[in-house]
């Protein structure tokens, strides 16, 4: 099976480099969680209500970057194969401490720090 690998841009672009609107702030350290950090990473904070997120999942899992899901808001909703979501209280009050606005968010952490920042519904093309 070949693994495909889009760059980071890509990623970026697929999901709209625009943050006017997301109130988590760009520079922030992320609050505490239970996974070690990597160098460049993607957290995606999403909750059972967020509908298909297949194509989000798909773009975000081929940018080739190690990915973190959050499941937050108590009600458990599976990340795709391969990937076990941080669940329960303590996922939440991550996505509270964070400023979340909407489900799903996509971070871009760098050294601990997001870099950019998405939030909102996601159609899988570029518009």
């Amino acid at each position: 099976m070949r693994l495909r690998r889009a760059p980071l841009m890509s990623l970026l672009l697929a999901l709209g480099v625009s943050s006017a609107d997301a109130r988590v702030r760009l520079g922030e350290v992320l609050p505490a969680h239970p996974w070690q950090s990597a160098a460049r990473e993607v957290v995606v904070v999403y909750s059972h209500d967020c509908g298909d997120l297949g194509p989000l999942w798909q773009a975000v899992l081929d940018s080739g970057l190690p990915v973190r899901a959050v499941n937050a808001e108590g009600v458990t909703s599976p990340a795709p194969g391969g990937l076990k979501a941080w669940q329960g209280e303590a996922a939440t009050r991550f996505s509270r401490e964070l400023k979340v606005s909407a489900y799903p968010t996509v971070l871009l952490v760098q050294g601990g720090r997001i870099l950019n920042a998405w939030e909102g519904d996601f159609s899988g093309t570029l518009e």
